[in-house]
C-alpha cells in the first residue's frame, strides 16, 4: 500500500519537513481517483499521483512550496497540451506543508491512531491554511482540532459523518460561514486488504513483492526462521516464526484475508479446519488442486466444518486462463484474484453502511466547483 501516512511519520523521525499532495478532484480521464496522495520532500518523495508530466509539475511545485516556507495551495491542471498530456481530463492538487514538529501538525497522530485502531475518519483541511492550523480528523464518536471557527466545525463533523456512513469519495467543499473558504474531506480508511499468509515456500516469497504495495498489512507466518528474507521486503510486512501457527488464526485480524501455503498438507488442513471454524474473514485461499480440495472437504466435514462454510474456501486458487506452474507465475494469478475480490468489497462497501439519518449541525457544506 502506499502509506503516506507512515511516510510521513518517517519524514518526522528524520526531522525532515514535507509536503502532502492529494488528488482532490478530477473530472475527465485522469491518472488517479481523488484521494490519491503523493508525500514530496525536499530530497525524495513517496507514493505516485500517476507519473509523467503531471507528477513530475507537482513535485517540483512542492519543493518550491517547501523551500518558500508557504503554507501549501490547491492548483488546478488541465491534461493537455501544456503538461505534453492527451488525457483530456482535469485534476486539482492539494498541496499541504506537514511541519517536521509534532506540535505543529497533530492531526498526523491523530489519524494514525485512529487507523492503527481500525477507526474510519475523515481529515478537514483547509485550503492554504497555515500547517499549525484549519485541520480536523473526525471519526464516529470523536473529533480533534478545529477548521477555525464554532458553527464551521459543527458542519464539517456532520457533513464528515455522513461521508463515512455513506462510503463518499474525497470531495472539496466551501464554508459558507467563512466566505466560501475551500476545505478538503478526505477519508482515510483502514486497510481493506489485511492478508495473514501462512507459508514462506517459493510462491509466497514470490506473491509478497507483489502483494506488499498493494495490501494494507501482510501477516506472514512460518515456523522456519531462514524460510524469510533476511530483511522485511516492505513496512507494512510483519514476518511471524511460530512454533504454533494454527494458533496464530485465534489471534488474526477480524475480516481479514487467509491464504495458507505451508510446505505441509498436514498444516494445511490444521490450519484450513482452525480458519473455518474461526469464520469472521473476508476471504480464504488454499494452495492445492481440486482433488487436494476434495480430500480437504471430506475430512474437514467429518471435523464438524458445515457445507456452508467449505464454500467459502478458494480451492485452487488463481484467476483462470493462467496454466503455468512457475511460482512468479502462481503468484500473479493469485494477486490478481485477490485484487479482483478487493473491488467486489468496495462496490459493495457503500450499501453495507448503516445509515443514521443525521442532519448537519450548524448548516451545510456547500460542493466547491474549482474547475469549470
Amino acid at each position: 500500500m502506499e502509506d503516506w501516512i507512515e511516510a510521513l511519520l518517517g519524514c518526522r523521525q528524520r526531522a525532515e519537513p514535507a509536503m502532502l499532495v492529494t488528488v482532490a478532484s478530477a473530472r475527465g480521464s485522469v491518472p488517479r481517483e481523488p484521494g490519491t496522495r503523493m508525500v514530496v520532500t525536499a530530497s525524495g518523495q513517496h507514493g505516485t499521483i500517476g507519473g509523467g508530466q503531471l507528477e513530475l509539475r507537482a513535485v517540483a511545485i512542492a519543493r518550491d512550496l517547501l523551500a518558500d516556507g508557504g503554507p501549501g495551495a490547491l492548483r488546478r491542471f488541465p491534461l493537455g497540451a501544456s503538461l505534453g498530456q492527451c488525457c483530456g481530463g482535469l485534476v486539482n492538487l492539494m498541496f499541504e506543508a506537514v511541519p517536521a514538529d509534532a506540535a505543529q501538525a497533530p492531526w498526523l497522530a491523530q489519524v494514525h491512531a485512529l487507523r492503527e485502531r481500525g477507526v474510519p475518519c475523515v481529515l478537514a483541511s483547509a485550503v492554504g491554511r497555515p500547517a499549525s492550523a484549519g485541520a480536523m480528523v473526525v471519526a464516529e464518536g470523536e473529533r480533534h482540532g478545529s477548521v477555525g471557527a464554532a458553527p464551521s466545525d459543527a458542519a464539517v463533523v456532520a457533513h464528515a459523518r455522513r461521508m463515512l456512513e455513506q462510503g463518499d469519495a474525497t470531495t472539496l467543499v466551501a464554508l459558507p460561514e467563512k466566505n466560501g473558504a475551500l476545505l478538503l474531506l478526505d477519508p482515510v480508511l483502514p486497510p481493506d486488504l489485511e492478508l495473514v499468509l501462512f507459508g514462506a515456500g517459493h510462491v509466497a516469497r514470490a506473491l509478497v513483492p507483489i502483494l506488499a504495495p498493494l495490501a494494507g498489512r501482510i501477516h506472514w507466518v512460518d515456523e522456519r526462521a531462514d524460510a524469510f528474507p533476511v530483511s522485511p521486503p516492505a513496512g507494512n510486512l510483519r514476518m511471524v516464526v511460530s512454533d504454533d501457527p494454527v494458533g496464530e488464526v485465534a489471534a488474526a485480524p477480524a475480516n481479514c484475508c487467509f491464504l495458507v501455503m505451508t510446505h505441509s498438507h498436514a498444516l494445511d488442513e490444521a490450519l484450513a479446519h482452525a480458519i473455518l471454524h474461526r469464520g469472521g474473514f473476508r476471504w480464504f485461499g488454499l494452495i492445492g488442486s481440486l482433488s487436494k480440495r476434495r480430500r480437504f472437504e471430506r475430512r474437514l466435514a467429518g471435523r464438524g466444518i458445515d457445507g456452508a462454510s467449505l464454500a467459502r474456501m478458494t480451492c485452487p486458487i488463481g484467476i483462470e486462463g493462467i496454466a503455468d506452474k512457475a511460482p512468479a507465475s502462481i503468484a500473479v494469478a493469485v494477486a490478481a484474484q485477490l485484487l479482483r475480490e478487493r473491488e467486489r468489497w468496495r462496490a459493495g462497501q457503500p450499501g453495507e453502511r448503516p445509515q443514521s439519518g443525521r442532519e448537519s449541525a450548524g448548516g451545510r457544506l456547500v460542493p466547491a466547483v474549482v474547475a469549470p
